[in-house]
């Protein structure tokens, strides 16, 4: 390929991340790829000069460990401190790993708190508490303030740059006072805000008004006259979903946040709610599912590990349903210990195939799995299909030693549950992509066929194996 080949098609990739609607075009993806591949610096920051910070994390995260170390070094000068608030808890290590504490602490310096907060409260204590050394001390008092709250509260969700006026202020005065702050060029005013808020002397909420009603009214009216008395102020230590609720049932775009002498210490802002829904709505999906959290950013041994035990607690629920099964062995004819240790292999696959299965539903809906990255999502979750049913292979085998104290079928049913359980983890990342692209909900459709692909393997596995080696 010419040189002028290849700018033709990083100018295409370019315009059509612009203009591919909601998520990221995989083409952009394939662009920076190649731009790293080649170590070209200058193209890399073209491609992404444009980007939304939100989609430049997104790139991140679609990038695999070297390639997010090298993406992150090359442009480390042109970082936007946003898009750390942005990643995924366990990408975002990896990104403060390359910058290192001060280029990470000058980044969170530049946050507005309620995100800064949120980047510094998911780091281990050692790593936040040298990042608070590094910041300016007037931005780390504020960021003190915001983690000494309670987590998922209202004081840890929001954030303290907000615009508060007094009750005898005209609206003349008010817009005089925003044009004055912003021409100083000073940290006074946030940076984006929705509502403005009138305090009493002792800096209490009465009232607020919407920018959009104030530029509507003449100067010389009082903000009082203007303003809306009935608002909801919320206290510092409201259980985040409590909140979400009051923006769902209200309609709000912003709310005060008041300390325990109803003073104004915040505002929460609907960007945040929005994030609270998200994570609360994934926190249930993941505990129906059976994983304590999204892992579709973590090394495959630590996702192992954390998915065992939930598949521990499903392989004792299996082993007493087999427990029941053979107190009939009477009735049955043929290999009896076949027939006891048989609902073991598919209970397990199926529980396997869902823990991935709600993984890959979830990010699909997030749009976190695409088609550019789907590959290597199939490839970890094969991986962590292969570690956990080798080593619950081992458990099984061990327990049906101690039951049964026959070699032929500890062998059967150690291959039969490798088998399914690679199986179901392929299945659980596969069937939802592929529901997806023949225009089917994979939420609703894809347990479904999950559970015919576990129950049909996992029984013709042990049985056939049963067949070969011990009949």
């Amino acid at each position: 390929m010419t040189d002028s080949e290849r700018q033709t098609d990083e100018e295409q990739a370019q315009a059509e991340a612009r203009d591919s609607g909601f998520e990221l075009d995989s083409t952009l993806i394939e662009a920076v790829e190649e731009a790293l591949e080649r170590k070209d610096a200058e193209q890399l920051r073209e491609l992404i000069a444009d980007v939304h910070d939100a989609d430049v994390a997104d790139l991140v995260q679609s990038l695999d460990g070297d390639q997010r170390r090298a993406f992150v070094t090359t442009i480390r000068d042109d970082f936007h401190p946003q898009v750390l608030a942005e990643l995924d808890e366990n990408v975002r290590d990896d990104v403060i790993e390359v910058l290192g504490l001060q280029e990470t602490a000058a980044a969170i310096s530049e946050l507005e708190t309620d995100d800064a907060v949120l980047v510094l409260s998911e780091l281990d204590e050692d790593e936040q508490r040298r990042v608070l050394e590094e910041i300016p001390p007037e931005d780390r008092a504020l960021i003190e303030e915001g983690l000494a709250y309670q987590e998922d509260s209202a004081g840890r969700l929001m954030r303290r740059e907000l615009v508060a006026v007094p009750t005898f202020w005209s609206v003349g005065e008010i817009i005089d006072y925003l044009r004055q702050a912003a021409d100083q060029d000073e940290d006074i005013l946030p940076h984006d805000f929705h509502d403005i808020f009138v305090v009493d002397p002792g800096h209490r909420p009465v009232g607020a008004v919407t920018l959009s009603r104030l530029l509507r009214t003449r100067r010389p009216v009082l903000v009082t006259e203007i303003m809306q008395s009935e608002i909801k102020v919320i206290h510092t230590n409201t259980d985040q979903e409590d909140v979400a609720f009051l923006f769902r049932q209200r309609d709000l775009t912003s709310a005060p946040v008041v300390d325990d002498g109803g003073r104004l210490v915040g505002v929460i802002t609907i960007d945040d709610v929005v994030d609270v829904i998200d994570e609360e709505h994934e926190d249930d999906i993941m505990r129906l599912g059976g994983v304590a959290q999204d892992d579709l950013y973590s090394a495959t041994i630590e996702t192992a590990r954390s998915r065992f035990t939930w598949l521990l607690v499903n392989l004792g629920t299996a082993v007493l349903a087999s427990f029941v099964i053979g107190m009939f062995e009477s009735a049955i004819e043929k290999i009896v210990a076949l027939a006891v240790l048989m609902p073991i292999v598919a209970s397990m696959g199926g529980n396997a195939g869902t823990q991935t299965l709600t993984v890959a539903v979830r990010a699909l809906a997030t749009k976190e799995l695409t088609p550019a990255n789907a590959a290597r999502v199939i490839s970890k979750e094969l991986l962590v299909g292969i570690v956990n049913g080798c080593l619950f292979a081992v458990t099984t085998a061990v327990v049906a030693w101690i039951w049964f104290e026959n070699l032929g079928i500890v062998v059967v049913i150690a291959l039969a549950m490798i088998v399914n359980l690679v199986i179901a983890a392929l299945s659980g990342a596969t069937i939802p992509l592929l529901l997806e692209r023949f225009g089917i909900d994979p939420a609703v459709a894809s347990s479904v066929f999950l559970t015919t692909v576990t129950d049909v393997v996992g029984f013709f596995a042990f049985l056939g194996l049963a067949s070969l080696l011990l009949l």
